[in-house]
């Protein structure tokens, strides 16, 4: 079973690849997201990313929120919302 996370606090440069590259150590990613303001495009600091197994997300849980990347502290946890909270409502 796969399991989303919210990342915050991401450098404004990073790309949905450079996202999917910082969480591969952990294990498969299945979807990486940088979330984009709808008129500029730029980036808005924050994405998800979803990975293949409840395992996988709970050793980045573990680890990525003590990270820095490109001089700025990461925010991780779980992504609430989405289309697994339907599915239990």
């Amino acid at each position: 079973m796969s399991k989303r996370l919210f990342v915050g606090s991401l450098p404004y440069s990073i790309d949905d690849m450079g996202l999917k590259a910082l969480f591969e150590p952990f294990g498969q990613v299945v979807y990486a997201r940088v979330i984009r303001h709808p008129q500029t495009k730029l980036s808005r600091g924050f994405g998800f990313i979803e990975m293949s197994t409840l395992a996988e997300a709970e050793a980045a849980l573990q680890d990525m929120p003590h990270k820095e990347y490109d001089g700025r502290k990461l925010v991780v946890t779980e992504a609430w919302g989405g289309p697994e909270a339907k599915a239990q409502s």
